[in-house]
């Protein structure tokens, strides 16, 4: 039976509220999906030549990929017994931050494009004499549909940014991902390559600052819950 954490400080005041403990060993096989998957795929194109109508897609995906390193970095630290720090205490709620929003959102921002280039490439693809070209039309968006789950987990209290900022802010800045990811979509299937880095460059620094205060504010909020946790009952 999972305990109780204390809520209310030994001064008499609120504690900060943690996320709830999570399963390092679930987030280290998560770590090995996110490195590969994307790093294959980036991998595959550069084969290709990476046309140009791939835009910015091999750049994001090769972030995806390094960022599910680092996350492996921070899951690794976590530590909750003898010598424990408050940094290692929040191990795995950093690394699952630096997954979330620098490797699975480069991860949904690049989907998109990437299907559509692949969908339409005469690169890979060579007419052979008398193929109809068919159209994809609505379905192109299906990869795009990714998106939804994801918002949900955000904002239905799974995420961790969930217990970093009010609610109000999750939900402008995960209203701010879909945004940006839509128009950089829309900057590729216009060809406009220029606008597509610089909607995928904004939405890359808005993630690495957001992650840069969210791994210090977790670190705060340990230190301020054990300076405050009050004494356990001697048994």
């Amino acid at each position: 039976m999972a305990k109780e954490r204390p809520t209310i400080g030994s001064d008499g005041l609120a504690l900060p509220i943690l996320p709830p403990e999570r399963d390092a060993r679930v987030w280290a096989r998560m770590v090995r999906v996110v490195f590969y998957t994307p790093g294959f795929m980036a991998l595959l194109l550069l084969k290709t030549g990476e046309p140009t109508g791939f835009g910015i897609t091999v750049e994001l995906l090769m972030l995806s990929s390094a960022a599910a390193i680092v996350a492996g970095m921070f899951i690794g630290t976590q530590s909750s017994d003898g010598g424990a720090d408050a940094a290692s205490k929040v191990g795995v709620w950093s690394g699952s931050l630096v997954l979330e929003l620098l490797a699975v959102v480069p991860f949904l921002c690049a989907v998109p494009p990437l299907f559509h280039q692949l969908a339409h490439s005469t690169l890979l693809h060579t007419k052979a004499p008398g193929a109809v070209d068919v159209a994809l039309g609505i379905s192109e968006l299906l990869p795009a549909i990714a998106i939804v789950p994801f918002m949900i987990y955000q904002l239905a209290g799974f995420g961790t940014l969930h217990f970093i900022v009010p609610k109000p802010v999750n939900w402008v800045i995960n209203f701010g991902i879909l945004v940006l990811i839509t128009c950089a979509y829309a900057a590729n299937h216009k060809e406009a390559f220029g606008a597509e880095r610089r909607f995928a460059g904004v939405l890359v620094l808005t993630m690495a600052l957001t992650v840069l205060y969210g791994v210090l504010k977790l670190r705060a909020m340990q230190e301020a819950f054990d300076a405050r946790r009050p004494a356990r009952p001697a048994k």
